[in-house]
């Protein structure tokens, strides 16, 4: 794993040892970010489910203006750090959050996010609780042109019955799907972001 672009261009990451994180693949990562980069500069964002923190660093090399990084495994929180360390991103915009993700979102932040990140843990619809329950208090956890980005593997996906937030896109890229909600109100999806359906499947049937 390594930071792609930005001021941490080319930093060696290092991974949570045994396999309860699924740190997403160099070309789906890429792939995401040529889509957010138009709205990461000046961003705050949440990585709810941190793992390694690859997400929420790439953003704060690429020009993100504050990232929260949730972890509740210690492991994972060290490595978070110490990678945070290495590609000299550790400080006040870079804050390490020890909670129960949904513990979490019981209790909204002092101000909306301008990107939420959601990769759990494989197969055990943590996803889909996760994007219910920001659904259900949306505009305390999203700014008005907040986006939502979920990764899931493709095998997962499913309709979800939502109010306040709206499935703007979804791509595929291997063994990794991408989906990005928008506060069901706005109707400019911004650059970068194509209707739903949009996919590329690359070498995936």
């Amino acid at each position: 794993m390594r930071v792609i672009a930005g001021k941490a261009r080319g930093r060696r990451l290092q991974a949570v040892p045994g396999a309860g994180t699924r740190p997403i693949t160099d070309r789906a990562k890429e792939a995401l970010f040529s889509i957010l980069q138009p709205e990461l500069v000046g961003a705050r964002m949440l990585d709810l489910f941190a793992g390694t923190g690859q997400v929420g660093i790439e953003a704060l090399s690429r020009g993100a203006a504050a990232c929260d990084f949730n972890e509740l495994a210690p492991a994972a929180l060290k490595v978070i750090q110490a990678n945070l360390d290495g590609t000299g991103l550790a400080g006040p915009a870079a804050r390490l959050l020890r909670r129960d993700a949904f513990r979490l979102l019981e209790t909204p932040p002092a101000q909306p996010y301008d990107l939420v990140f959601v990769a759990p843990p494989q197969y055990k619809g943590l996803w889909k609780q996760a994007v219910i329950a920001l659904d259900a208090a949306c505009a305390a956890w999203l700014g008005a042109d907040g986006l939502l980005v979920v990764q899931i593997d493709p095998r997962e996906g499913e309709d979800l019955p939502l109010v306040a937030l709206s499935l703007a896109d979804r791509r595929t890229y291997g063994s990794v799907e991408l989906r990005f909600y928008r506060p069901a109100e706005v109707e400019d999806d911004g650059p970068g972001i194509a209707p739903a359906d949009g996919r590329d499947d690359g070498s995936a049937g």
